[in-house]
C-alpha cells in the first residue's frame, strides 16, 4: 500500500505539469481579440477543438468601438451568416496543427466587412498570446492581430 501511495505521489506532479504544458501549447480556450489598428479590445472569442482535431472559434462577446455603432448583426456577411447575430457566430474554422505552436490551413471571417480569409495562428512560447493572421493568397498579403488568453471568463 505504501508503495502505491509513493508511486502516486511521484506521478501526480508529472501529470499536472503535462496537463498544464498541453494547455499552454493549445489554442483551445477563451481569447480577447485586440484591434491591430487601434490597439483596443474588439471581442472575446472561444476556440474549441473538433472531433476531427481541427480548431474552430466563435464570438462570445463584442466590445463597442468608439465612434462606431456596435454591429449586432453581420450585415456585410454573405449566405447563411447574412444579418445573423455576431455574438455566437463561428468566425474561425478548419485550423489544423502545422508545427509546434502553429496552426494553419483554416479560414477566418471578419464580421466588420463580411469577408473570409485564409488563416494562420502562431502561439507565443508562454501560451498567453496568439498571433492570428488573416490573408488572401499568400501570408505576406494580410494582417495580424494579437489575441490575449483570458484567464477568467466573467
Amino acid at each position: 500500500m505504501k508503495l502505491i501511495k509513493l508511486c502516486l505521489l511521484a506521478v501526480l506532479p508529472a501529470l499536472t505539469a503535462y496537463s498544464l504544458a498541453s494547455y499552454a501549447n493549445s489554442p483551445v480556450g477563451v481569447w480577447q481579440t485586440i484591434d491591430d489598428v487601434s490597439g483596443k479590445p474588439k471581442a472575446i472569442v472561444e476556440i474549441q477543438q473538433g472531433a476531427d482535431n481541427s480548431f474552430m472559434g466563435k464570438i462570445l462577446k463584442v466590445f463597442p468601438q468608439p465612434g462606431k455603432s456596435p454591429h449586432e448583426l453581420c450585415a456585410e456577411c454573405k449566405g447563411d451568416k447574412h444579418n445573423q447575430p455576431i455574438v455566437g457566430m463561428s468566425i474561425i474554422s478548419g485550423l489544423k496543427a502545422v508545427k509546434q505552436n502553429q496552426w494553419g490551413k483554416g479560414e477566418i471571417l471578419d464580421p466588420a466587412n463580411g469577408k473570409t480569409y485564409s488563416c494562420h495562428v502562431r502561439m507565443t512560447d508562454s501560451g498567453d498570446k496568439l498571433n492570428v493572421r488573416g490573408y488572401i493568397g499568400m501570408p505576406l498579403l494580410g494582417r495580424t492581430q494579437t489575441w490575449v488568453r483570458v484567464k477568467e471568463v466573467g
